[in-house]
Order: C-alpha cells, then structure tokens, then sequence
C-alpha cells in the first residue's frame, strides 16, 4: 500500500509523462512513412527507394530491423530498474537521464543525409531509429511500472489508467497536427521548402514532449508515494520467464500485440487514407484526430462505470469486435455515395469508444496481474511484466508499420490504391485474432454491493 494516497495534482503530474512519450513516439508513427515515401501531391521529396530487399522493401526491412535491439534493452531496463536500490526510487532515477536523448534521437529520424531517394538514408534510419527507440524503453518502463506502485485498489489503477490514457491521446492528436503546424511555419517564417518546414516543427514539437516528461520526475517523490519493496533478485531470463508463468498475462499478451499490430497500420497510414482513398486534403488529419479525442474522452466516465459494474473483459471483447468492423469499413472508404467528409467523420467517431477503452483498461488490467505475482511470490516484477509487454506492444507497432510500407507496393495513388485498402483487410483480421485470444482470459468478476430489504 502506497506511504500516502497519490494527490489529484500528482496524477495530473503523473500522466504528463505519457503526453510527451505519446507525441515523440506518434510523430514516429505517422510521420515516417509519410515522410521518407512522401505521396503524390504531398510537396515533399522522397526519401527512401522503393527497392527490394529479399522481395521485401528496404522501408519494411529497416522499421523491422529497428526493434531488434527493444528485444535486449527492455528486458534488460526492466531488470535493472526492479532490482535497483537508489534511494531515490528504483523508477524516477531511470526516467530522468533518458529524456534527452530521446528527444535528439526524434527529430534526427527525420534529418535524412542525402537529400534524394538514396540508400544511405535507409543505414541512417535504422541507427537513429535504434537510438530513439532504446531511449524511449528506458523512460517508459519504468514510467509505467510506477501505476501499481502509487496505487492500491482496482478502481485507482483505472482511474490513474484512464488520466494517463488522456494524456496519451492528448499525445496522438498534437503529433496529428504536425501537418499544420508546419503549415504555421511556413507561413509565418517564410519556409518555402515544405520539407524543411516539417523538420522544424518536429523538432519544436520534440523539444516541448521532453519538457512534458520530465514533469512526473520533477513532481513524484517517489520515496514518498512508493513504500520501499523487496527488489527482485532474478536474472533477466528468469524474470522473464517468470512473467510467463502467470496464465492470464500470456493471452493478455497475444490480444495486445494483435491490438497495437492493427493501430500501427491505421496509424501509418491514416493521411494515406484521407489524401488518396476519399481524397481530403492532409490537414484534415489533426481535425479528424481531435474530434475523436473529444468523443474518447466523452466515453471515460462510461467506460469507468461499466468495468466497476461488469468487469473489464467483456469491454475489451466488445472494442476488439467493434473494432475490427471499422477497419473493414476502411476498404470501402470513398466507394459509397456519401460524401468524402461524412464517411471519415463516421469512421473516426466510430472508433472512438473502442480505442478510448483499449486505451484505459489494458494497463489497469496488468497492474492488476503484476500485483498478484507480486502477492503471490513475495518479490517485485512490475518492471519486468511492463517490459514484456512494451516489447511486444513495440514488436506489433514495428510489424504494423512494415505491413503497412510492404502493401504499398500494390498501390498508394488515387485509382491504383489496392495497397492502401489491404490493409483495412489486415487491420479486420488483426482485431479478430485479439477477440479470439481474450476470451480465454480469466477475469476476477467485480463485486456486487448486496442490498438488503429491512
């Protein structure tokens, strides 16, 4: 049990983190393969040739290769950090010194060396994207392996789940805006090169995430929020492999990566979808992005109430389910009769109560299982059980994002956009596959209040 109840203050504090974590890794997401395969009438150079490496493109090849090195160093972060005697916090101390190299990593991913589609920006991308990625581990999972520690009960890890979840969308929508914010820049500053103007507001927007993250650091004393907990003593494999012992984690898992396999594609290739499937113009992204934020966060206090009353699992089945309908619905987008602006507007508030709940509750629910390995083996592994799954969450993003860049060889141009539509197809079997998965997860039913009659 926490020395003292986390203030509302330090909640607010606390999801301040994953507002910076959220805009540097979504910029990542969206922005790369749009800006190194830049799109017709997109103003921009591209970047990376479309060549082939083993009947696979160099883009898909290099986003895969990138995250070879998160399956060392998150495991490896994560035991260090459980097993870590500072006396300032076994998690805080980790987050502090990583923050600017994430930040200088961020904006090189799109500082190309040759400026033309030239193979030597291919050698570029995968260090640099190798650095980003390994700096943002060793923020995040020890920044997430703080919820079960400043929390005690069920409905506290929702409730510091959902801020934190805020603060992620809040992460989604601002790196959206990229388009126009560099639409400002070129305006006000007298940008010409379009290029260029993207490269200016990434790197403002990189410096502001990092001022962000380093607000739960500045804010959380840990010794204060944190009792002081027996470190764990296991090697890295071991503690891996105990993490896979607990039966519930290992279906939480496979449902996990399916999910965020399937949120990288429509993360990749949401300004492919507006520009060439509809066709609206780029900016319409962070328009579309805000109103789904707005509709999410109208959904949190339903989404609170439900899981109190009906538990957890039956929400997360739904979202899988409802999901992976709008992702069918993504390739017939700009083939029905209505009009370009309400079927995006459809697709976007559609989706909204399934990614505001897979957004809330797939943390609450693993602090949930970390606690009770910890209740169970006396020792603490909220680190490792974090690193696991933000090196498969990662994995899912990465294979996404290649699937992504690998089907755009069938076609990304209006009238030849068999590729962007595939991966609607791709993103339906994706949530499927995590509905299929949860079900044999076990949930804990909620308790019922019984009333009385007197």
């Amino acid at each position: 049990m926490p020395a003292e109840k986390l203030p509302f203050s330090k909640q607010i504090a606390y999801a301040c983190g994953m507002i910076g974590w959220s805009i540097m890794t979504n910029i990542v997401l969206v922005m790369l393969p749009y800006f190194y395969l830049a799109p017709a009438r997109s103003g921009l150079i591209p970047f990376m040739p479309q060549v082939l490496f083993l009947g696979i493109n160099v883009m898909s090849v290099i986003l895969a290769s990138g995250r070879i090195f998160d399956a060392f160093s998150d495991p490896y972060i994560a035991s260090l950090s459980d097993k870590s005697r500072n006396p300032k916090g076994r998690r805080i101390p980790f987050m502090k010194w990583t923050i600017l190299p994430a930040v200088i990593f961020c904006g090189l991913v799109f500082f190309p060396i040759v400026r033309s589609a030239d193979i030597h920006n291919a050698y570029w991308l995968l260090l640099v994207l190798a650095g980003f990625y390994m700096c943002t581990t060793a923020y995040i999972i020890p920044y997430n392996a703080l919820l079960p520690e400043l929390t005690d009960t069920a409905d506290e890890k929702v409730k510091l789940s959902s801020f934190q979840q805020v603060g992620f969308v809040i992460g989604i929508i601002i790196s959206a805006l990229v388009n126009n914010f560099a639409d400002l820049v070129q305006h006000f500053f007298a940008v010409v090169n379009r290029d260029s103007a993207l490269q200016y507001t990434i790197w403002g927007l990189c410096l502001f995430a990092g001022l962000v993250m380093l607000v739960p650091v500045l804010a959380i004393n840990e010794s204060r929020y944190v009792v002081a907990k027996k470190p764990s003593h296991l090697p890295v494999l071991a503690a891996i492999k105990k993490t896979f012992s607990q039966r519930n984690f290992k279906y939480y898992l496979i449902s996990d990566f399916s999910f965020y396999m399937a949120l990288s594609i429509i993360s990749s290739g949401l300004l492919f979808f507006i520009t060439v499937l509809v066709p609206l113009d780029a900016s319409m992204g962070g328009l579309l992005m805000g109103i789904m934020v707005i509709a999410s966060l109208c959904h949190y206090p339903l989404i609170n109430y439900i899981s109190k009353k009906k538990g957890k699992k039956p929400l997360v089945l739904f979202s899988f389910g409802l999901l992976a309908l709008i992702f069918a619905m993504i390739f017939f987008l700009g083939k029905t009769p209505l009009s370009p602006e309400v079927q995006v507007y459809v697709l976007v508030i559609c989706a909204s109560f399934p990614l505001a709940a897979l957004g809330i509750l797939p943390n609450a629910i693993l602090a949930e299982i970390a606690e009770k390995d910890a209740a169970d083996s006396g020792e603490n592994h909220e680190g490792m059980f974090f690193a696991v799954k933000y090196l498969f969450v990662k994995l899912g993003q990465t294979l996404g994002m290649a699937l992504f860049a690998f089907l755009t060889v069938f076609g990304t141009a209006p009238g030849h956009d068999f590729g962007l539509r595939l991966n609607g197809i791709c993103g339906f079997v994706l949530c499927l596959i995590a509905f299929l998965f949860f079900t044999r997860f076990r949930e804990k039913k909620p308790r019922v209040k019984k009333v009385h009659s007197s």
